[in-house]
């Protein structure tokens, strides 16, 4: 089959699923009015490839089908070099306001069966046979794919991780003839009414005991017993004057409830095996996928400086104060611009043949945009100020008494109409003031964690030798002593991460 027209990814989402969202038990993703705007957007990046094919398409070396580049499994620096291009173009059609666009999940698998040898330690020579078989499926059938890894907080006391008994997390309670039956819910699975099937991976490290809470398997949306509950919508009417970005761009999140439901054999990749939980994605699923996610990052931070200069053009703020929160935010894209050039500068093979980025640069991002992008948020909001809250809808400009007014008393700075100015601000609006804002500002906060929690990562796995070393010679103590390989540094950086 190879890589989908939109046609084909909305046809796809006509097969049976059980979705709620507000009151409604939805029977029709595409034409429901939670979902229609961000259907209508998925299915422009489905075609997006073929308009950007020299970009996004590459022949599968299998088959010769044309396969979107964020199913390639690395296997040199060109290779992640040409990922770079496609996941780019991606995340510009959202100007990174979808964090969970099909690619994500795509990257995401394909650097899994780059590291078979790692799912298949621990005796899961079977587990990693599957996973290496699914990730062809999902390449072929060019399949939107959603994921949910984290456990529901019943008892933040308890911890993240479940305990042995633990009731709410999901957990394997069965053995059939054709697979597993798992219980139990997971959260958030981002884009799950858009999705083809889910995918469930390992999270937080399991404690002694629970081995049968380590499970990761994909399936269908549609398989009986899987139950999606969203959260309120912030999709908007589709109006792209009144509603740029929230009509367009709101790709849901979803509580979901395994209710007794059975996991063919062959799609399971870890059956109630722990050890192989704890290890298989500390090491190259980080810096892997990360790639993507900081494309998006620098692309959503680059909308933003794009925005503000936009909203002080229009109202000729050149004050100060605003010149420097502009700098201060193209200082934030142009960081995470070098952050992932030096990670793919840095590239290695991982190990297996498979080549992925250098995970130190890429870990100190994941550690501050938890900071930068509310802070992108408070500047936007304060240059633009009560103009947030002056922008007339389309109906108002279009009305004949109402537009003389509006030209004569909205009207911009120097040659900007009133109709320039209000487009600027409703924009400005729609990203720092709506539903769709604050949800894209909780998203952000908690993106892989929160800021504070990889901060203290990041110092556990950081490197300590040099800056020790440095202070040890001031203090004229000894400071040598044997250091790790630059590979070995290298890898280190990745660990748990």
């Amino acid at each position: 089959m190879g890589a989908r027209t939109g046609k084909e990814f909305l046809a796809g989402l006509k097969t049976p699923r059980e979705i709620w969202v507000g009151d409604d038990k939805v029977t029709d993703v595409a034409s429901h009015p939670a979902f229609e705007g961000a259907a209508q957007t998925l299915a422009q990046v489905f075609d997006l490839q073929y308009e950007a094919r020299e970009d996004c398409l590459i022949p599968d070396p299998e088959t010769g089908e044309p396969i979107n580049l964020s199913h390639v499994i690395p296997r040199s620096r060109k290779d992640l070099e040409q990922r770079h291009q496609c996941l780019q173009r991606i995340s510009e059609f959202t100007v990174g306001l979808m964090g969970r666009t099909p690619d994500y999940m795509n990257v995401t698998f394909a650097g899994f069966a780059g590291r078979a040898d790692e799912w298949a330690a621990h005796h899961n020579e079977r587990g990693a046979a599957n996973l290496v078989a699914y990730q062809k499926v999902l390449a072929h059938k060019d399949l939107s794919l959603t994921h949910t890894i984290v456990q529901p907080t019943i008892d933040k006391s308890q911890g993240d991780a479940p305990a042995p008994g633990n009731d709410v997390a999901l957990h394997k309670v069965a053995d059939t003839d054709h697979g597993i039956i798992v219980r139990g819910a997971r959260i958030l699975a981002t884009l799950a009414p858009f999705a083809d099937e889910i995918a469930v991976y390992p999270a937080m490290p399991l404690p002694e005991g629970a081995d049968a809470y380590g499970l990761s398997f994909c399936i269908p949306m549609g398989t009986p017993g899987l139950k999606f509950i969203c959260r309120d919508s912030c999709s908007t009417r589709k109006n792209l004057f009144d509603h740029p970005l929230s009509s367009r761009f709101d790709e849901q999140d979803a509580f979901v409830i395994f209710d007794d439901v059975e996991v063919p054999r062959d799609r399971v990749f870890i059956d109630a095996n722990r050890d192989a939980y704890n290890t298989v994605m500390t090491t190259g699923w980080y810096p892997n996928i990360m790639q993507q996610t900081m494309i998006r990052a620098q692309t959503k931070l680059e909308f933003a400086y794009g925005l503000a200069m936009r909203m002080a053009e229009v109202i000729n703020d050149v004050s100060p104060a605003t010149k420097q929160m502009l700098g201060e935010i193209s200082t934030y894209a142009e960081l995470t611009r070098a952050a992932v050039r030096a990670a793919e500068d840095q590239a290695f093979e991982w190990g297996n043949g498979v080549w992925f980025p250098h995970g130190a640069p890429l870990a100190a991002l994941r550690a501050i945009l938890p900071t930068w992008f509310p802070r992108v948020g408070e500047i936007i909001t304060l240059i633009g100020s009560h103009n947030l809250l002056a922008a007339p809808t389309r109906a108002q400009l279009d009305d004949r008494s109402l537009r003389p007014l509006i030209d004569q008393f909205l009207r911009g700075a120097k040659d900007a109409s009133a109709e320039e100015r209000v487009r600027v601000f409703r924009l400005a609006w729609d990203f720092v003031g709506t539903n769709l804002a604050s949800r894209n500002e909780l998203y952000e906060r908690f993106y892989l964690a929160s800021g504070a929690r990889n901060y203290q990562i990041m110092h556990a796995l950081s490197l300590k030798d040099r800056a020790l070393r440095l202070v040890a010679g001031i203090l004229g103590e000894d400071g040598t002593g044997a250091e790790a390989t630059r590979d070995e540094k290298r890898r280190k950086i990745g660990l748990a991460l």
